[in-house]
């Protein structure tokens, strides 16, 4: 068990605090509001340290790089923004995927990643220009 120093601890609240998956960029920007001073390495030595100590877990998205969760969820999947990148988790199911497998085949676990538009991102209902009374989409 590692010790527990103010720069894990504001790592581990900002990822509390953002209540989704953060990348180390987001995780430094977020706990530099509580260690100004922080740096990126200090902030992945900080995620291996609480990813060991099994308070944080990480979640891998094809091509991309590896977010940090606090762990302890039950089983969850995850939805990423394609506007603004971002990644949500989502406490839902599908259900038995098993019934997809090849005949004769057993599916020991599954991961399932939603891709679409959150509600900052998605295509806002246009609106009326006051000048020249035309509709005027809003866009993020």
């Amino acid at each position: 068990m590692e010790r527990n120093t103010r720069q894990r601890t504001a790592i581990r609240q900002a990822i509390e605090t953002a209540g989704r998956p953060l990348l180390p960029a987001e995780v430094l920007e977020a706990a530099k509001r509580e260690v100004p001073g922080l740096s990126l390495a200090t902030v992945y030595r900080g995620l291996k340290a609480l990813v060991e100590d099994g308070l944080l877990a990480t979640v891998s998205l094809p091509s991309e790089v590896t977010r940090y969760e606090v762990a302890g969820h039950q089983h969850h999947h995850h939805f990423q923004c394609l506007g603004c990148q971002r990644v949500f988790d989502v406490h839902a199911c599908p259900g038995d995927l098993g019934r997809l497998a090849p005949p004769g085949f057993s599916v020991e676990s599954h991961d399932l990643t939603l891709y679409g538009r959150c509600g900052d991102c998605s295509p806002k209902k246009p609106t009326l220009d006051a000048k020249s009374k035309k509709v005027v989409p809003i866009r993020c």
